[in-house]
């Protein structure tokens, strides 16, 4: 008897390698490394030579979706430590001049429409923030950190009580791509 089953397979870029401990699986790459665990035992993920493959038996609607983000998750991993993922952020400001200072963990937004008290951003764990004039530039392996820490700048400028068309000051999200070049 044939058991029904979906699969997705990897291709392996050269010089990297992966480690399946159990449930968790580690990326080496020339950008780093990466580590994810991968929870659900309805998706079972095997290493060949230079493929990646998961699959599940007896597919349904919800375990062939959960292989789907399992093979987006494991995508993602593998364009990260390869060449990594850059967000770019534009700093619109008509009514006062918007200074950003980058701290630590945060990126401390001073001046927002005249503000006296800095707004504050986290920055995820893995993702290098600069600003170069009026464009803020995240750059990281982690494609979750980079866009949640871009999410999070972007959030920090979200003007309330105020009309959205004549208020069109913030920071605002640009520009998504994989970086070719190095970190």
């Amino acid at each position: 008897m044939v058991v029904p089953e979906a699969s997705r397979d990897f291709e392996i870029p050269e010089g990297v390698s992966l480690d399946l401990i159990g449930r968790t699986l580690t990326v080496n790459g020339p950008k780093g490394s990466l580590t994810r665990e991968f929870p659900d035992k309805d998706v079972a993920i095997d290493i060949s030579d230079d493929t990646l493959t998961i699959k599940t038996h007896f597919p349904a609607k919800k375990k062939v979706a959960l292989l789907g983000m399992y093979g987006g998750r494991i995508r993602n991993m593998l364009r990260g430590v390869t060449t990594g993922f850059r967000a770019r952020l534009k700093i619109v400001s008509s009514h006062f001049p918007i200074t950003l200072e980058v701290r630590d963990d945060q990126v401390l937004i001073n001046n927002f429409l005249g503000e006296r008290h800095p707004r504050k951003a986290r920055i995820h764990e893995g993702a290098e923030v600069s600003v170069e004039g009026e464009f803020v530039s995240i750059v990281g392996i982690d494609k979750d950190a980079v866009a949640q820490t871009a999410a999070n700048i972007e959030q920090g400028t979200v003007i309330r009580g105020r009309d959205r068309r004549i208020f069109q000051d913030g920071i605002y999200l640009v520009e998504k791509t994989h970086l070719m070049e190095e970190l």
